[in-house]
């Protein structure tokens, strides 16, 4: 379990961790959408393109949609 700097998150309740499934439910402590990343305050870092960087290091691959074939 990853532990949350206590320096990040101050509220209540507390934030998911960033090894849980939604992590992605964390308060926002840093936002650059110039660049395409925010801090969440459980460590996690998301990218606009979905990707997503663990406090751990891990790396979470982003969320490409399946192409369909068309019809003819």
């Amino acid at each position: 379990m990853t532990v949350t700097p206590s320096s990040l998150c101050r509220h209540e309740p507390t934030c998911p961790p960033a090894d849980s499934p939604d992590r992605e439910a964390a308060q926002t402590v840093a936002s650059h959408p110039e660049q395409g990343w925010s801090l969440l305050c459980n460590g996690l870092f998301v990218f606009d393109d979905t990707g997503e960087l663990l406090p751990d290091g891990q790396i979470v691959a982003p969320c490409r949609p399946v192409p369909v074939p068309a019809t003819a």
